[in-house]
């Protein structure tokens, strides 16, 4: 039992991590990776929602019935999202601030819902927090690389400190959301071609 829980954890870290493997989630992994702060923020949010669903769903997966189960998954996540909307107010509101509308989008993410349909609803407790760890964890990583190659390149900065110095002419198409295509695409050429070999 152990190692399957091990396993399940695992593979969100890489063979299904979520915008390279499964190519979800691709809204905010655009949106908010100007910097590796948001993107590890919005990483973290949707962690908590992701092991906080799929802990419920499973739960409850024997008394939902089948034919309302989309509509009670949403309800399950959106009291998740309700919950780390309210902590980042609370605790994290300069991030609150620059994650905006995304925080409460976190509801129709194709990731947490798609999880909650696809593993959740169909495994026990443990197994689907694993699952929800692992795959939040692996998109979290996500966010926070792709964030991080970003704002390097396009402000000369990682987590606001400056690494060139002042010299550095900051290529500024990088922090736009054409920038955020191109580096998606590259990054997800080169998982390919390491996940090849």
């Amino acid at each position: 039992m152990a190692k399957s829980i091990g396993q399940e954890f695992v593979k969100g870290l890489w063979d299904e991590i979520p915008p390279f493997r499964l190519v979800l989630g691709l809204c905010p992994v655009l949106a908010v990776t100007k910097t590796v702060q948001d993107g590890v923020g919005m990483g973290m949010a949707t962690t908590f929602v992701l092991f906080g669903s799929n802990l419920l769903v499973s739960s409850l997966r024997k008394i939902i019935p089948p034919k309302v189960r989309i509509a009670c998954f949403i309800i399950v996540i959106a009291t998740f999202v309700t919950m780390v909307e309210l902590l980042m107010q609370a605790f994290a509101y300069p991030l609150f601030l620059s994650l905006g509308i995304f925080i409460p989008l976190i509801v129709v993410n194709c990731i947490v819902l798609g999880r909650s349909e696809a593993f959740a609803y169909k495994n026990g407790v443990l197994p689907s927090m694993a699952d929800g760890l692992g795959i939040g964890l692996g998109f979290t990583m996500s966010l926070g690389a792709l964030g991080a190659v970003r704002e390097l390149l396009g402000n000369g900065t990682l987590l606001g400190a400056s690494v060139f110095g002042p010299s550095f002419e900051p290529f500024k198409f990088m922090v736009e959301a054409p920038g955020a295509f191109v580096c998606l695409g590259l990054m997800l050429a080169i998982m390919n071609l390491v996940g090849k070999k």
